[in-house]
């Protein structure tokens, strides 16, 4: 039977306006946020790797690798990639969730110029299923690709490919795989993201070589190499908190169900047998499993969200900012700031109510800019900076 999750939420919306807080004849001011487009013309961008200040890679869900110069406004189109990138995106179904996804530089990548790439790859009369890949760039193109993680089965379902990923602190690299269904009632008997023999619905965890860590958990002989956590829908996000070094992602619900997790080696996060939300399909029951343990979210929300590429913030120009996590959302086009003490949300903030967007991801640069990606047909790169007339009397 499919339990719903009842976790209390500490709310604290606090309005964007207010920059001014008075105790006695104390008077704080706070910096006002306001957005500045930086790049446009991009084909839904997906994710940023900042190759310094001012360049990055950007990832077109729905087009290309490129390299883009935040100051000249020049994009390049990065050459090489792997001819098994899914074609005619969106002309399968109009809610077709596939293309490139995740792009990451290795922690040493001024030394060794690796790059990873998530997208979904295409066997014909096969179908679509998401890949990992480590290259290297040389002179905007990428050479000597490996693949990482293929996770088969190949399926017609063209929905919740996942395809975050980070390094942890431990110099590990994480990946996010979706369940792939749209309808719960077509699971099959042991559901997908419960199956450790299925590589669809887990979270992994890998050298940077693609091998499997010592340490990683043991789910059983039958596992699926690398696997690091089960349970999961459509996970896109996943950050490491500073100081911690603790890692938490965002995961999407159907009806609502939308959360945000704590990453723990083993953990079951209970996708479909337990969630916060309602189940897509009214005549699917899920399987009784026996003595199995789920790990609760940190956070739900009480509506539709579709969190996505979330970060913490550890830059300077917004001091009652520092080591927030920021999480964007897709359905609502929201952009979400919460306060954490320990593994503990305290407060959540929704910033820029009367300008909504669909926002895929959210980045911070070398020098601690902050900025989000626009899920558009003409995306945009964002910058989050401080209204002029709030510096002036900072």
């Amino acid at each position: 039977m499919m339990q719903k999750l009842i976790v209390p939420l500490v709310l604290l919306f606090m309005a964007c306006t207010q920059n001014q807080r008075k105790s006695g004849s104390t008077e704080t001011i706070f910096p006002l946020p306001e957005k500045k487009i930086v790049l446009d013309s991009l084909n839904h961008p997906w994710s940023i790797a900042f190759l310094s200040e001012d360049e990055a890679l950007v990832s077109e869900k729905d087009g290309d690798l490129l390299r883009v110069n935040l100051s000249s406004k020049q994009k390049h189109i990065i050459q090489g990639f792997p001819k098994d990138l899914t074609d005619s995106i969106r002309a399968i179904h109009t809610g077709d969730n596939s293309g490139i996804f995740e792009v990451l530089l290795h922690p040493n990548f001024k030394r060794n110029s690796w790059v990873y790439v998530a997208y979904t790859a295409k066997i014909p009369k096969l179908g679509t299923t998401t890949k990992v890949i480590r290259a290297q760039l040389k002179n905007d193109s990428l050479f000597q690709h490996k693949t990482i993680l293929e996770a088969r089965p190949y399926t017609r379902e063209y929905y919740h490919y996942g395809g975050g990923m980070t390094f942890g602190a431990d110099g590990k690299l994480y990946i996010t795989v979706g369940e792939r269904l749209f309808w719960e009632r077509d699971e099959p008997p042991l559901p997908i993201a419960q199956d450790v023999t299925d590589k669809r619905g887990k979270i992994y965890r890998f050298d940077d070589d693609g091998s499997i860590p010592a340490d990683n958990p043991d789910f059983g002989p039958d596992a699926v190499p690398g696997l690091y956590a089960l349970g999961i829908r459509a996970a896109q996000g996943i950050a490491v908190q500073p100081n911690s070094n603790t890692l938490w992602f965002s995961e999407h619900g159907t009806i609502q169900g939308d959360e945000i997790n704590i990453l723990k080696g083993g953990a079951n996060y209970g996708w479909p047998n337990v969630t916060s939300g309602k189940l897509r399909s009214n005549d699917y029951t899920p399987p009784e499993l026996e003595g199995v343990l789920f790990a609760p979210p940190v956070w739900f929300w009480p509506h539709t969200v579709a969190p996505t590429g979330l970060t913490f913030y550890t830059g300077e120009e917004f001091p009652h900012w520092k080591n927030s996590l920021f999480v964007p959302g897709l359905s609502r086009g929201s952009l979400w700031r919460f306060h954490i003490e320990g593994e503990t949300i305290k407060s959540a903030e929704e910033l820029f109510i009367d300008d909504r967007v669909r926002i895929r991801k959210v980045r911070q640069s070398p020098d601690g800019k902050l900025y989000i990606l626009t899920d558009e047909d003409n995306g945009k790169i964002i910058q989050i900076k401080q209204q002029e007339s709030t510096k002036s009397k900072l």
